[in-house]
């Protein structure tokens, strides 16, 4: 058995240092903290750059908008995309506070006739919010402000580029392990592997991450934080008996969120009494 356990050993240290080398990831501070605290160290793959990210986003993004307008789903409602467009431009206006570079982005937003709950930012601030959540969650505008933050936040993060990185790491380090052991064992590792160790923990960090900076993006740009918890509760109330809506897909139990937010709106609603007192 101490053969056996130190073989195994030996050939994990292999496989995690081949991943390292050949996926190239280092650490990487994408945005300051503010005010909520988001200090955690992402690792990014150098074979993922951030330019490399955002072109292929704006192509994605405007195949989908050129897909939306051939079948007039592109900004039909004007009061829709007015309302839209002018909460994105207050939240926007605070994105330096995290990053001073996204100020000089080239921000877009477009409203998408669609049923889903959903709304989303690529890299380099391409958004879309879709129609779905508009008429069927009826959000305030500060509950509006919160989704629009959330999604912002993310693309600030860069969380789309360290999961593509840890996807890498994963490919990489399967690869490695299958050579090392002359087995095919890493492709029946392949998915738990990725659920335990990237898709579920991170992608529950990353909303987390997304939802406190989203609170704090709101508050600065007038919004009352606190709607956020409101906005939250009507999502999960549009999930009971169905399918969770899309942007509630990955996210944390309602408990656990609710109580976060909770927190996080305290935390910053001195900001937003300072904004306001501005106006």
């Amino acid at each position: 058995m101490i053969h056996r356990r130190r073989r195994a050993h030996g050939v994990l240290g292999a496989a995690v240092l081949a991943v390292v080398v050949l996926a190239g990831c280092s650490t990487v501070q994408t945005t300051g903290g503010g005010a909520v605290g988001v200090e955690r160290t992402q690792y990014m793959s150098s074979l993922v750059s951030s330019q490399a990210l955002q072109q292929e986003s704006d192509q994605q993004y405007a195949s989908i908008l050129s897909q939306a307008k051939a079948k007039n789903l592109l900004d039909v409602n004007a009061q829709q995309v007015a309302r839209v467009r002018g909460i994105a431009q207050r939240l926007i206006a605070q994105v330096g506070v995290f990053r001073p570079d996204a100020t000089s982005w080239n921000w877009e937003v477009h409203v998408l006739t669609m049923n889903e709950v959903n709304a989303w930012c690529m890299p380099g601030g391409k958004m879309a919010v879709y129609t779905g959540l508009l008429d069927q969650i009826k959000p305030t505008d500060a509950e509006l402000a919160a989704v629009m933050g959330h999604e912002i936040a993310h693309a600030l993060r860069e969380h789309a580029r360290e999961r593509v990185s840890q996807q890498m790491a994963t490919s990489v380090g399967l690869s490695v392990l299958s050579v090392v052991t002359g087995s095919n064992a890493a492709s029946d590792l392949g998915g738990k592997l990725t659920d335990v160790m990237f898709t579920l923990p991170n992608s529950r960090t990353h909303e987390t991450e997304a939802d406190r900076m989203g609170v704090e993006l709101a508050a600065r740009a007038g919004y009352d934080p606190s709607a956020a918890v409101t906005l939250w509760r009507k999502m999960g109330a549009a999930a009971q008996g169905n399918a969770p809506p899309e942007i509630l897909s990955t996210h944390p139990s309602a408990e656990s969120r609710i109580a976060d937010l909770q927190a996080a709106s305290q935390q910053v609603m001195p900001l937003y009494q300072q904004a306001t007192a501005k106006k």
